[in-house]
């Protein structure tokens, strides 16, 4: 999977997190755990070769060791073999075969400014499509306490500094990846009456966040989520 496959990921299920709001929308990981299949079938290698024509059936055959390693090099090209998070990219990568860490960040970063962009806006369409249900509640009820106050946000996305995977796991058949993204943005609140409530509108502030995204690897959506949110200021 590509980088412009991961932009049209994001967009298709498509925030400034103002500081005080963003502690009030943590998310939660959620989802119905079950049990991991056998993802390349469970032909036994001493019962002999199936007839060409039995039942019509086709069995994939087994991975042998180096295609193991083949399915395994972009994770280690991402992070060194042998470390804690080189083992736990491969478990992702076992369970989604499509996955790829670099991409991965690349599309996560995309769909950060996005999020950021239309929490700011209060753009429920856009955050209901990119996030959980649970985080999308958290938002929406951010939102919704800002506008019953008549407060305004005017903010400026200028960048992301950093962007690195620090945790992946997968949890019965559901993928997860936590990013820490550190971002710099210009955020300003108003109430009703147009005098600044919080931020600044010329300062640059550098916003440090730990984002979770997931994904049922059984699902044919092949869509990620974002399902917690964790502010380090």
């Amino acid at each position: 999977m590509g980088a412009n496959d991961f932009v049209t990921i994001f967009f298709l299920v498509a925030a400034v997190l103002i500081f005080f709001q963003l502690r009030s929308v943590l998310g939660r990981r959620t989802g119905n755990e079950k049990p991991p299949r056998d993802l390349y079938g469970s032909a036994d290698p001493a019962s002999g070769p199936t007839p060409p024509d039995a039942g019509k059936v086709v069995t994939l055959p087994r991975r042998d060791a180096s295609e193991e390693e083949d399915r395994f090099a972009a994770v280690d090209a991402f992070t060194p073999a042998g470390t804690q998070l080189n083992n736990s990219l491969r478990e992702v990568s076992k369970a989604d075969p499509s996955f790829n860490p670099k991409e991965f960040v690349n599309g996560a970063r995309m769909a950060y400014e996005m999020i950021v962009i239309a929490f700011a806006d209060g753009d429920r369409k856009s955050l209901k499509g990119l996030l959980s249900r649970e985080v999308f509640e958290g938002f929406d009820a951010a939102i919704a306490d800002r506008e019953g106050k008549g407060e305004k946000v005017k903010s400026t996305f200028v960048g992301i500094d950093k962007a690195d995977i620090v945790t992946a796991e997968v949890k019965g058949t559901e993928a997860f990846v936590t990013m820490r993204i550190v971002s710099q943005m210009i955020s300003a609140t108003y109430d009703k009456a147009g005098a600044l409530i919080d931020g600044d509108a010329e300062a640059v502030a550098e916003i440090s966040d730990l984002w979770t995204f997931a994904r049922d690897t059984r699902s044919r959506d092949p869509n990620w989520k974002l399902v917690a949110t964790e502010s380090e200021q």
